[in-house]
């Protein structure tokens, strides 16, 4: 099974007030070094980063993954899915992952990735004590309602329109911690 992996990293981080993801966040590493780190190439046929941001662009290369440039990030986070989307088309899922996830480990994304391929013809995510975390795994015969997402909206609305086919794999609640703003950080 080809599964592919889009990482996110394309957002204004408004609630932060900037670009969140060059942030120092855990063990020296930024935001997105936490995220490139988490990623487990070796398991994955490709990995594509969205993003806006020429600094992340040139980490990207350093982790051996390819560079995509949203020209439009102030249409939502469904540009971003649409991007890297049409550059994994022929994957058999694709994986979804945010940058803002510091405490996320590529051991656990590789144990999703194997459960995804357990589970082909499902929508697997990461949960805690049933309430869905990041990343999620789209199989490919969910592409069509994922590309015609609009505005800021992302894999939630697919998910909300076909909860009976979403397998979580359960996770400590640190892995699931997503960086909103400067006091959230902090408090990590």
């Amino acid at each position: 099974m080809k599964i592919g992996c889009v990482l996110m990293a394309a957002g204004f981080g408004r609630r932060f007030g900037g670009n969140k993801l060059t942030q120092a966040a855990a063990d020296g590493l930024s935001l997105i070094e936490c995220a490139l780190a988490a990623i487990p190439g070796e398991k994955l046929d490709r990995v594509v980063v969205v993003t806006q941001y020429p600094e992340i662009e040139k980490l990207t290369c350093q982790y051996g993954f390819t560079s995509l440039s949203n020209p439009h990030p102030e249409l939502g986070q469904s540009e971003s899915i649409r991007i890297g989307l049409a550059a994994l088309e022929d994957c058999d899922a694709v994986m979804f992952q945010v940058a803002d996830q510091p405490k996320l480990q590529k051991e656990t994304v590789a144990e999703l990735v194997d459960f995804a391929a357990a589970h082909p013809d499902r929508i697997v995510g990461l949960g805690h004590n049933g309430r869905r975390g990041n990343p999620c795994i789209f199989p490919a015969r969910f592409y069509p309602e994922l590309m015609a997402l609009t505005g800021d909206h992302g894999g939630r609305s697919v998910i909300m329109a076909h909860e009976e086919d979403l397998l979580l794999m359960e996770v400590s609640p640190a892995q699931l911690i997503d960086i909103d703003t400067p006091e959230q950080l902090e408090k990590l």
